[in-house]
């Protein structure tokens, strides 16, 4: 377990500043920037592990309606990713950060669709001042990084549409895919000291779009 402490923040924080990022690729120019917080806050009343916030989309949404994601977004322009992070962030959740809450960032993924996702690592101070957009959100779940670091909790599998390995999350009894299932995949390995790409994990054909 990790409790919602300062000892936890300055050990993700430590973790993320040890992790290099890969560079940016040629090919990855011609896409459009997006991208997505990983929030961290304390899982339930008592602190006792700390979680990411993982919502699902309205249904509503023209795009990747009830699906299952990190809070984010597309970068307006002349937009930094953290500052598209940190905006979406409050947009679909009312959650306000400056850039002292950042702890780090991983890896861009290109997705199928389109986009170079950024991930960026935060840590709110206030773990319970959570108010989610209806129109952008339908629920909101803090999953336990205790959860992320099981055995059993992200399997590969391959799909005839491509040679590449297809990366899946089990949570609450169904799958989670990538892109998100990706990130907090590099998430859990980077937690653990471990600098695991994920660029070439492949989405289902239902996300290409």
């Amino acid at each position: 377990m990790r409790p919602f402490d300062d000892a936890t923040r300055r050990n993700i924080a430590r973790a993320c500043a040890a992790f290099t990022r890969l560079p940016d690729g040629a090919q990855q120019a011609s896409l459009k920037r997006a991208a997505v917080a990983v929030t961290l806050t304390a899982a339930g009343d008592d602190g006792s592990d700390t979680a990411f916030l993982l919502t699902l989309r309205a249904s509503t949404l023209r795009a990747h309606r009830g699906q299952w994601a990190l809070p984010g977004g597309r970068c307006d322009a002349g937009e930094t990713p953290v500052a598209a992070a940190l905006r979406e962030l409050d947009e679909e959740l009312g959650v306000k950060l400056g850039d002292d809450a950042v702890l780090g960032l991983l890896d861009d993924y290109p997705t199928r669709s389109g986009y170079l996702i950024t991930p960026v690592v935060v840590w709110p101070a206030d773990s319970g001042a959570i108010r989610p957009n209806p129109e952008e959100v339908a629920s909101v779940h803090r999953i336990g990084l205790a959860t992320i670091e099981r055995d059993d909790a992200f399997d590969f599998t391959a799909i005839p549409e491509s040679v590449r390995r297809v990366i899946r999350f089990h949570h609450q009894g169904g799958l989670i895919h990538a892109p998100t299932a990706a990130l907090i995949y590099q998430f859990r390995e980077v937690l653990a000291g471990r600098a695991t790409r994920v660029t070439e994990l492949e989405q289902p054909v239902f996300a290409w779009k």
